[in-house]
């Protein structure tokens, strides 16, 4: 760093008297208050005419000061004036030192020694309060507490008690430390203006910066604007003779070939595929650049779009040998659901490319009045220093040598800008080693759990009914409406409680045929906690269930210390029905009820 620059003088002047002048307004009603309780305790005949003159005198002094400050800074100070004006202060807190010296002359040997004691303790007390409020300028404080101090401890001095003599002594003793403290204080000021100063013009330097930096970046913009607009034309112009190849390719294919010829037009073929999807990509990336993508706003349920990401992708998941899953979900939402499967499928292709071992799992969890869609990964993970980057444009990770079988580079860039398009933002959060979460969200449609219809690949009138009062426990007010829904589509009887308590109570009314109950309750309570309570009054044989979505490592082996089945969220309905017809048939629950590794990567399983 370069050498602080000096300041001139003047200048340094202006603004320590500015300093100063802005303290005194604070001061004047404790000075009136001070200044009436000591007449009120002090007077007597003897002193009577001498205290009140010098209250008066106290009181006008100091309103006049104030006036004069307010003055002053309602003014323009012209540092040519800074020294006169620093000499004039010096002047004006000369008199109000003298003024409060004053009292020791008026009060002390005409009171008490306990009005004496409250005299030196004013005294003193007012010296120390002045040394922070004239610091800014060192000598208006030399002046003010020179001349309190020297009259009180001459005063004192004169005194032929030798306690008093002793207390003059120390009088003097306090003034030096206090001049001490002062001249710091004074040079702290003196700094602190000094960097208000450097700040002053370095805040200028930054907007001069500022300004140039503007210009490179409409320069900058300009041109990424003229890349956008090649790759859409270029993107456009392509696709023409990439989709006649494709229409030559399907003749070939239905054409007798021999074994080579069979193995070329297959691999013809895959590089035809990849062409095209590139070709996709950078046209869905044209579209955000240039702006034109419009949402087309309309209500929806997510399951069904869940459902077709799925069918269409999880053949890619299972040629890699790794778990695709999708979470049940009764989520309406008000979006473009063009535009909200654009983003899932890009961010579903993504942790599909990424992860070589777990699985890939997408989620819809409700909060508040929003929808937040998530798409988990077991991958690689992502640095928290790439965490920005990967949402560049053909910014990729792990393919230096750009491999066009790993992508463009513009998936996660295209799914935050349909994301912005839907007025969200699509947010990471990942551990390099362990896996990756991409997460928007949804405003959701009023009243937007529904029932589960018969079209979905998991439909409820397929399933055989219960005829089972069941009671399920959960503090989530969405899931129980659900699950309350879900059970009775089921031909069940179902009550719904939020705490441990109010489940007990209409447990005693209505006796379940069996429970169900979330693990992670209210109030740091647990399932466990539930389950043993219900079983303490109802008996070890009422079937229960737990269900979780922690994946710690000892918060998963709590819940299986309990002896209670245990499925992870997110519970397909088909997994929930065959539990439920196991444990209300009397039958254990094997481990295909339980897919979930957990953070140490402990497979997870019912007991």
């Amino acid at each position: 760093m370069g050498q602080r620059r000096a300041l001139p003088e003047d200048r340094m002047l202006v603004e320590q008297l500015r300093l100063q002048l802005g303290n005194i307004g604070s001061s004047v009603i404790p000075t009136l208050v001070v200044a009436a309780v000591l007449v009120g305790v002090l007077h007597n005949e003897a002193n009577e005419l001498a205290l009140s003159a010098w209250c008066a005198a106290i009181v006008i002094f100091k309103l006049f000061l104030a006036w004069d400050a307010r003055r002053l800074l309602a003014s323009t100070i012209d540092p040519a004036d800074a020294r006169r004006l620093l000499w004039r202060k010096v002047g004006l807190n000369l008199v109000d030192g003298v003024a409060w010296g004053a009292l020791a002359w008026a009060a002390l040997g005409s009171t008490t020694v306990a009005g004496s004691v409250l005299v030196v303790a004013v005294l003193a007390g007012v010296a120390g309060s002045s040394m922070s409020s004239l610091a800014p300028i060192f000598p208006a404080f030399v002046a003010f507490g020179v001349a309190e101090l020297l009259l009180l401890s001459s005063k004192l001095w004169q005194m032929d008690d030798p306690a008093y003599k002793t207390l003059a002594g120390a009088s003097v003793l306090y003034m030096v430390a206090l001049l001490g403290q002062a001249r710091n204080g004074s040079r702290a000021a003196r700094r602190a203006i000094a960097l208000g100063f450097e700040n002053l013009d370095l805040v200028e330097r930054l907007r001069v910066e500022t300004d140039h930096a503007q210009e490179a970046q409409r320069v900058a913009d300009e041109a990424n604007l003229a890349k956008s607009r090649f790759l859409a034309a270029a993107s456009h112009d392509l696709r023409q003779p990439i989709h006649a190849q494709g229409l030559f390719l399907e003749v070939l294919a239905r054409s007798r070939l021999s074994p080579e010829q069979a193995d070329a037009l297959a691999n013809a073929r895959a590089t035809w595929q990849a062409s095209a999807e590139m070709l996709d990509t950078l046209l869905d990336f044209s579209r955000l650049e240039a702006g034109v993508v419009e949402p087309q706003w309309q209500v929806f349920a997510l399951q069904p779009l869940f459902n077709k990401i799925e069918n269409e992708l999880a053949p890619q998941a299972d040629a890699k040998g790794i778990v695709y899953r999708s979470r049940e979900t009764h989520a309406v939402v008000h979006a473009d659901p063009a535009l909200v499967g654009l983003i899932l499928r890009n961010l579903v292709s993504n942790a599909i490319r990424y992860t070589e071992q777990g699985g890939v799992l997408v989620a819809c969890r409700m909060h508040g009045e929003e929808a937040v869609l998530e798409v988990w990964d077991t991958g690689v993970g992502i640095d928290p220093s790439q965490h920005r980057e990967i949402f560049r444009e053909f910014h990729q990770l792990g393919n230096a040598e750009r491999d066009r079988r790993k992508g463009l580079g513009l998936g996660l860039a295209i799914a935050q800008g349909l994301a912005r398009a839907l007025g969200q933002e699509l947010t990471l959060a990942s551990v390099p080693g362990r896996g990756s979460v991409f997460r928007f969200k949804l405003p959701l449609q009023r009243g937007g759990v529904v029932i589960e219809d018969g079209s979905g690949r998991d439909a409820t009138s397929a399933r055989a009914s219960f005829d089972a009062r069941v009671l399920v426990i959960d503090d989530d007010e969405t899931i129980r409406t659900g699950m309350r829904q879900l059970l009775r589509a089921w031909g069940c009887e179902c009550d719904v409680a939020d705490s441990i308590e109010e489940a007990q109570a209409l447990a005693r009314v209505h006796r379940p045929d069996m429970v169900i109950i979330d693990y992670r309750l209210r109030e740091q309570r647990s399932g466990a906690g539930a389950a043993a309570a219900l079983r303490a009054e109802f008996g070890d044989d009422l079937p229960m269930l737990l269900i979780t979505g922690d994946t710690a490592p000892q918060r998963l082996r709590e819940a299986r210390a309990t002896g209670v089945p245990l499925l992870h969220k997110p519970v397909l309905p088909a997994q929930l029905h065959r539990a439920m017809t196991a444990l209300l048939q009397g039958r254990e629950l094997d481990s295909t009820f339980a897919w979930l590794r957990s953070a140490d990567g402990e497979r997870v399983e019912a007991p």
